[in-house]
């Protein structure tokens, strides 16, 4: 007896292994055990012969994949000897059921491979695919009954094409294919899961036996097939709701490593879906039911959008309280896209050896997919910050690639990230040197926040020396260039370099203009350069020319409202500055110069008037509350500014000066100061406005000091301290506060106390002409001649064109007894005046 329990317990340890191989698609082994099967058990030979089969045609597909269903000619022999054995398998009738069951379905797939459809068909009805179980089955039958519902679902594909090459399908036997998909992609999900798990316990439970090293299993046409092909006719047919709902089933079954590809495929496809194809109002949530009519369907293939069978048993999703669900289709998008960047990330191919080279082309093009959606999902939002953080991400994969390297600068420039921007843009002119608009975003950047003017001017000149490119293009690269030494002009502190950087930007201006005549802005700045030289006739013959060829420009529309006040015509440049408000309603710039206008021609009255109508605009542009409670629930994407507004479309006066309008060297040093001061002094008092863009803040400020100014010019010294009091609360140190506090003090005779508020303000910021002049005239008024004539000389070094200062000046050398010098400056502070515009020309932007 005991030799029988030897041999029994050995059949059974054997029949575990066999399975095992079943499970694990270890086809090689097969021979071998079948082999001591035969050895075994005389007369079981039916169930070596299924082994067989299956294996010599499992290792024959493994060899020629088959490639969109089409088996090579060359394939006869092998499949004739696979079916011998299965025939061979079912003959006696001596299988067990569930073998025999296991044989049918092999030997259909095997008549799919040869391309007889209707055999296979047949043994697939004899079978009753519908009646196996699923529960208590050993992995590998889940595996057939899986490829053998996709493989029906084949066979009904091709019958029918072969019916009716039209494609007009019968909507019932439609559904039927697209069930055996399905079904076929579920229980397909199961099998991979069930194997993952059998795996994961072995490698718990013991070494996982010799040769199990877990081969990464291949999905393989099939079962491919089974998980792909069902959303692939949804949305061949226009059913969106079906197609999106079967991408989120296959999503939110429990992940296993052989799906890893096809998820990372399916959650970009997905999104690319929710962000192209769908919009906020048709979206239904993950855990939600489908609308059952919805807008994005095809109405010719109107079924329900409702599932249309169950399964005794269905795959593992992700299930818990923590689990997040997201309310609205850029939401999904950005979860799916987020997901799939980690995987592209963690799976990317980077080595550079020649074999590895398709994987990598591959695995970049998949990746940049990613981005390019990622990009289209936070664009949308507004999310530049988070943009910048992913594509940084994306950095590994950038070598030599142009693309991802633009697309990381451009998110870092909309995320105000400029100095890191303009880095990104130099490796982007290096791998495409030949594009002009690359050198001149990074001169735009250079120009604008960063004032890197000298790296701006290095920029500008490559675009100015691509000498075969468009004159378009170098007209642009000329106006850039030009801005680049205006602005120089106007940072020179010594009289001397301004008038050469003038001269070089006049250079600059006339040969954009010359290039392109029918660019208004090379019109406008060549305007605007004339009149900061003060050639007033010939930068109204400018202007006028820009106007024409852009009749709503608003900076040019400010100049000529300038150049008519330089010539004295307040009320004709007022009417100009209203009219150009009509059209830009929320213009402060031009609101700050109708101030002035008001205060010379229309009086102190009317100018208050238009300072109170500021406050009101500035309250209803920036609602400016915390930006974390925008009132959506879902915090994904709630890391938006207030209001997009504020960034974008409502141009601000600079941070710095409201008269020079220059971002001046030091006083973009001075506003870093003044910034960092008011911090410092903000958190003692807690009036001050903690969040939020500084640019607002700035703006209030300065509707305030504009307000004090005019209440100082009645004379009304009370008024004018309430409200430089405001713009203190919001930047106690800011030196056009301290200036105006040393006005009020003049006002008031106390001429010590205002020496030494206008001291204070130069201390923050040193080529303040204003406060130079103020200064020079109370130090004037103290007997310090010697100490006034040096600030106003400074002053005029500075800033050579201010009237006020060379009177002061004159002044000043007068009570010293040099009355020819003192006439001189006499002389000239006439001559300035005559072509002396309200406020600064400089005032105006320049940006590219």
């Amino acid at each position: 007896g005991s030799a029988k329990m030897a041999a029994k317990k050995s059949g059974t340890r054997l029949e575990i292994e066999i399975e095992r191989c079943r499970n694990e698609c270890l086809w090689e082994k097969i021979p071998e055990l079948v082999k001591q099967l035969s050895a075994k058990l005389i007369g079981n030979d039916d169930l070596g012969e299924l082994l067989l089969g299956e294996s010599k045609l499992e290792l024959h597909l493994k060899e020629n994949p088959i490639k969109q269903g089409v088996t090579s000619p060359d394939a006869k022999p092998k499949l004739l000897e696979v079916k011998k054995h299965l025939i061979a398998a079912l003959d006696r009738g001596n299988l067990k059921q569930d073998f025999a069951q296991e044989t049918n379905l092999i030997l259909a797939k095997c008549y799919y491979v040869e391309g007889d459809h209707t055999r296979a068909l047949a043994l697939y009805s004899k079978v009753d695919l519908d009646k196996l179980q699923l529960v208590a089955v050993p992995a590998y039958r889940l595996r057939i009954i899986a490829e053998s519902y996709a493989t029906r679902g084949l066979c009904l594909e091709k019958l029918v094409t072969a019916a009716s090459p039209r494609n007009d399908l019968q909507p019932d036997t439609e559904q039927e294919i697209i069930t055996c998909y399905e079904k076929a992609g579920d229980i397909a999900l199961l099998y991979l899961q069930e194997t993952e798990r059998v795996l994961n316990t072995n490698i718990q439970n013991r070494s996982p036996k010799p040769g199990s090293a877990f081969q990464e299993q291949e999905l393989g046409f099939f079962l491919e097939t089974g998980l792909q092909r069902a959303h692939v006719i949804y949305f061949k047919n226009g059913n969106l709701t079906r197609g999106v709902t079967r991408f989120r089933e296959i999503l939110r079954a429990v992940e296993t490593r052989t799906t890893q590809n096809l998820r990372m495929t399916i959650a970009r496809q997905l999104a690319e879906i929710l962000l192209r194809g769908m919009c906020e109002q048709s979206y239904w949530n993950p855990l939600e039911d489908p609308p059952q009519h919805s807008l994005l369907d095809d109405l010719l293939h109107t079924g329900s959008n409702t599932k249309h069978y169950a399964l005794s048993r269905r795959p593992k999703v992700y299930t818990g309280d923590s689990i997040f669900c997201p309310q609205e289709n850029t939401e999904e998008a950005l979860l799916l896209l987020l997901i799939s960047e980690s995987m592209a990330n963690r799976d990317a191919v980077l080595s550079r050896i020649p074999e590895h080279n398709n994987d990598r082309i591959i695995s970049l093009q998949s990746a940049s997919i990613v981005y390019d959606l990622l990009t289209i999902a936070l664009g949308r939002r507004g999310q530049y910050e988070m943009l910048s953080e992913c594509l940084e991400r994306a950095m590994k994969f950038t070598f030599e690639e142009f693309h991802l390297w633009y697309q990381f600068a451009l998110s870092l420039m909309a995320a105000g990230k400029s100095a890191r921007a303009v880095r990104v843009l130099r490796e982007c002119i290096r791998l495409k040197p030949d594009d002009p608009t690359i050198p001149l975003l990074a001169t735009k950047m250079c120009i604008g926040s960063l004032h890197w003017l000298g790296e701006g001017e290095q920029f500008a000149k490559m675009v100015t020396e691509m000498s075969e490119k468009e004159p378009e293009f170098r007209a642009k690269g000329f106006l850039a260039l030009g801005l680049t030494y205006s602005l120089q002009a106007t940072d020179a502190t010594l009289r001397g370099m301004q008038e050469d950087f003038q001269k070089k930007a006049l250079r600059a201006f006339q040969r954009a203009h010359g290039l392109c005549p029918t660019d208004h802005q090379a019109a406008f700045y060549l305007a605007l350069q004339l009149a900061i030289s003060r050639q007033i006739p010939e930068a109204l013959g400018y202007v006028r020319q820009a106007l024409q060829l852009q009749g709503d420009d608003v900076n040019s529309l400010h100049l000529l409202a300038l150049l008519l006040s330089a010539q004295k015509h307040y009320h004709d440049a007022v009417n100009i500055i209203d009219m150009a408000l009509s059209e830009y309603p929320e213009h402060f710039i031009l609101l700050f110069t109708k101030v002035k206008l008001e205060t010379v021609c229309r009086g102190p009255d009317e100018a208050l008037l238009t300072c109170k109508h500021m406050l009101q605009i500035w309250k209803s542009c920036y609602k400016l509350t915390n930006p974390s409670d925008s009132g959506r629930g879902s915090s994904l994407l709630d890391r938006v500014i207030a209001d997009r507004r504020n960034l974008n479309t409502i141009s601000l006066p600079d941070f710095s000066d409201p008269e020079t309008g220059s971002v001046h060297a030091t006083s973009i040093a001075a506003s870093r100061v003044e910034q960092a001061l008011s911090e410092v002094a903000s958190s003692l008092q807690s009036s001050m406005p903690k969040q939020g863009p500084m640019h607002p803040w700035m703006t209030l400020a300065q509707i305030w000091l504009h307000a004090a100014e005019v209440y100082i010019g009645m004379g009304k010294p009370t008024e004018a301290t309430a409200c430089i009091q405001e713009a203190a609360n919001l930047f106690p140190t800011s030196h056009n506060v301290l200036f105006m506090r040393g006005q009020v003090a003049e006002l008031r005779g106390n001429i010590d106390e205002a020496k030494r508020w206008f001291e204070e303000a130069l201390s923050i910021s040193p080529t303040h002409v204003k406060t130079m002049q103020r200064l020079g005239l109370v130090l004037q008024q103290l007997g310090r001649y010697n100490l006034a004539e040096k600030v106003l000389r400074d002053a005029v070094q500075v800033n050579s064109t201010a009237h006020e200062v060379w009177n002061n000046l004159g002044e000043v050398l007068q009570a010293q007894g040099d009355d020819d010098a003192a006439t001189e400056c006499f002389l000239t502070a006439l001559e300035l005046e005559a072509s002396s515009p309200v406020v600064p020309f400089t005032i105006i932007p320049r940006i590219l």
